[in-house]
């Protein structure tokens, strides 16, 4: 059995793998392939698939499976998996820092510092203290987010119309009401039809002013011109983004040029710990494959 491995995951993972067949990283051998490992870079389409014609399994580390034509998948009888218990802490910590640093002016303090500027009276933080919190998406890393934001003394909403009820948040009945009452907002949703541009023109106008939003789900989700007008106006207050519409984002977007934007490079899974975990779940799942 030929194991493709096509983006970056803990390097010991080779290693690993060896006993379930021979593992290669070189992508022109996905002819050759009966399990392929991804995570975001590779768009796993129609014609990639076509493309490996002995193909049985891919896996995908993360949460996300929106990179992978699963229709074509399923006509072909490919069994697709991710690793959705491994990411939660990791995204959980990058969005509750990127929650953080908006307030405190981190970056601002940071960066007039480096240009020889001592702004001790002109940076006003505020804090997140008995603020709320509105999660949209209550699932394994927006409940990371909760518990972390309940230790600073937040107030925490969350909106999924999947869950019933949660341990960590105050269910509210609809995203409208959810936008209604935050003053930060945390988007921890995949994308779909239901998903894709939620965050608009429409739902900005119910926000409060002022609000923060912080993107650790998806890009799509955000309608990209509609923010950009809200965040020039100021009624929305930040937008602290890891995830953008492509990976890197195109240049003409518009809110790479837009005022109070914290942005990161799609790098919530990225910690050293998460590849680790994500390996350990590849190889369970090659494990239980093993046993069919």
């Amino acid at each position: 059995m030929v194991i493709l491995i096509c983006d970056a995951f803990d390097k010991s993972l080779p290693d690993r793998l060896k006993k379930f067949g021979e593992v290669t990283e070189d992508v022109a051998r996905l002819p050759e392939t009966e399990v392929a490992l991804v995570r975001s870079k590779t768009k796993c389409t129609a014609e990639w698939i076509a493309g490996a014609p002995k193909l049985k399994m891919i896996i995908r580390g993360g949460v996300g499976l929106d990179n992978i034509d699963q229709p074509a998948a399923k006509a072909r009888g490919i069994e697709v998996k991710n690793t959705p218990a491994a990411s939660s802490v990791a995204v959980a910590e990058l969005a509750f820092a990127l929650m953080l640093a908006v307030p405190n002016r981190l970056i601002e303090a940071h960066n007039a510092l480096k240009e020889g500027k001592f702004l001790k009276k002109e940076i006003k933080r505020t804090e997140l203290y008995q603020k709320t919190l509105g999660l949209v998406g209550i699932g394994r890393i927006a409940g990371e987010v909760a518990k972390r934001a309940a230790a600073f003394g937040m107030r925490v909403l969350a909106y999924d119309p999947y869950v019933k009820r949660s341990d960590v948040a105050i269910l509210v009945p609809s995203l409208k009401e959810l936008l209604r009452q935050a003053d930060y907002i945390s988007l921890h949703v995949p994308l779909n039809d239901e998903t894709k541009n939620m965050i608009n023109k429409d739902a900005i106008a119910g926000m409060k002013d002022g609000v923060v939003i912080v993107n650790t789900g998806r890009g799509k989700c955000i309608l990209e011109a509609d923010l950009a007008e809200a965040l020039k106006s100021g009624k929305v207050a930040a937008y602290a983004t890891d995830v953008w519409y492509s990976d890197p984002p195109d240049p003409s977007s518009p809110l790479l040029s837009a005022p109070n934007v914290l942005m990161t490079p799609h790098i919530g899974a990225s910690s050293k710990e998460n590849l680790l975990r994500i390996g350990n779940e590849v190889v369970t799942l090659l494990e239980e494959r093993s046993k069919k």
